[in-house]
């Protein structure tokens, strides 16, 4: 019984080193799992990790002066543009309607001779051409025989009524000799108006001369838009001879739709393209804002006076414009001055150095764009003397990145 109960006490203790074994070697396993585990995560730390490069880690570029000739690079100074804030509108060049004018003939007429031709500057008052007819000398022999029957109608009203006050005329005479006077005055005005609209000299005619030719006079200053007459050519009364316009006063007319209406003042600018002249950008003020809307399309006229130089515009031309609505300003660039790689924008900064251009990347925000031109803002200080390039920014990208691989010009 005693070496039963011994070797049961054995055996547990056996049993209980077994398991005090088992759990030594269970912890040694997962120490050296957590170990190994620890190792591989320093080795990942420490591996180098690729920073985004900056325009500060780039290097300069240069290039020959004779190398930026050919490439036609433009330098200069950035300065600030209204980019931002703008209704687009298109339109049709104009004028007022006092600066055009139509001719006509007063009376049928023949043409006996034309003074100007298509494209003629023109003054008012000048002689574009001379009609002729027998019935414009009818009229003046009929004017200026009405005229010197003036002064003894007159006369003999006067006798008349003299007689009439004496009592020893009658007042019939001295009603007659007063109607007929009237009667001729009337004729004398009737017919110095028409003389006056065919431009004939009513003091000409009072002093006997009789004039075979009738002048046609321009009306306004301008030029000859079109001539609808020949030489010999038989006119009836109302025929149209002549257009003459003013370009002087020429502007823009614009439509803006109903929705932009509400933007637009009086005295805010334009920038516009004339469709005929492509590479030529024009300004304008606004001076006049239409006040019902046009049906189709639902939009308003705005008129502007255009500023500078107006020569080779015509009425009728087709342009599109762009109505500045806020006064801010940025700095901006044309869009071949800027360049993207990856999320970042960048410019060149240009400087000269012994017959070398040297351009160093300056990183820059991008704003909004607007004819080819980008609002943009420095991330740093503006050097406001500080000059850059103007195009060919991918170029210059480009010969970076050789530079950056070890090729250097």
């Amino acid at each position: 019984m005693k070496t039963l109960y011994k070797q049961s006490n054995l055996f547990l203790l056996n049993l209980n080193s077994i398991k005090k074994h088992q759990f030594q070697t269970g912890f040694l396993l997962l120490f050296f799992c957590v170990f190994f585990m620890a190792c591989k995560e320093n080795q990942v730390e420490n591996k180098p990790v690729k920073q985004n490069v900056n325009s500060s880690d780039k290097e300069e570029i240069h290039i020959s002066k004779k190398k930026a000739e050919a490439l036609n690079l433009k330098i200069g100074v950035v300065k600030k543009r209204n980019i931002s804030g703008f209704v687009e509108a298109n339109g049709r060049l104009e004028v007022p309607p006092q600066n055009e004018a139509s001719l006509s003939s007063v009376v049928g007429a023949t043409i006996h001779s034309i003074n100007v031709i298509e494209g003629d500057e023109v003054k008012k008052g000048q002689t574009l051409a001379y009609l002729t007819h027998p019935n414009l000398i009818e009229m003046q022999s009929n004017y200026l025989e009405a005229y010197n029957h003036k002064s003894y109608l007159l006369q003999e009203k006067e006798r008349q009524k003299k007689l009439y006050d004496a009592g020893v005329g009658s007042g019939k005479n001295y009603q007659k000799a007063q109607s007929d006077f009237q009667k001729n005055d009337a004729i004398l005005s009737g017919l110095k108006a028409k003389l006056r609209l065919l431009n004939i000299s009513i003091q000409k005619i009072e002093q006997g001369e009789i004039q075979e030719r009738v002048q046609v006079k321009s009306p306004i200053d301008g030029y000859i838009q079109k001539v609808n007459i020949k030489t010999g050519q038989f006119v009836e009364a109302q025929t149209h001879l002549f257009d003459i316009i003013n370009t002087h006063h020429i502007h823009a007319d614009l439509m803006v739709y109903e929705n932009d209406i509400s933007k637009i003042e009086k005295g805010q600018h334009i920038k516009f393209n004339v469709q005929s002249l492509p590479n030529k950008e024009l300004s304008a003020e606004i001076y006049s804002i239409g006040k019902t809307f046009e049906e189709q399309p639902k939009a308003v006229h705005v008129h502007a006076e255009i500023k500078g130089n107006k020569e080779n515009l015509l009425p009728g031309m087709y342009i599109q414009g762009r109505i500045e609505t806020d006064n801010q300003q940025n700095y901006a660039l044309p869009e071949d001055a800027i360049v993207r790689e990856g999320d970042r924008y960048y410019i060149f900064k240009a400087e000269e150095k012994n017959e070398e251009w040297f351009f160093e990347p300056v990183e820059i925000k991008t704003l909004q764009s607007q004819s080819g031109w980008t609002a943009i803002a420095f991330l740093n200080k503006k050097d406001e003397k500080a000059t850059y390039a103007f195009n060919n920014a991918y170029y210059l990208l480009a010969e970076s990145q050789k530079e950056e691989g070890g090729h250097h010009h």
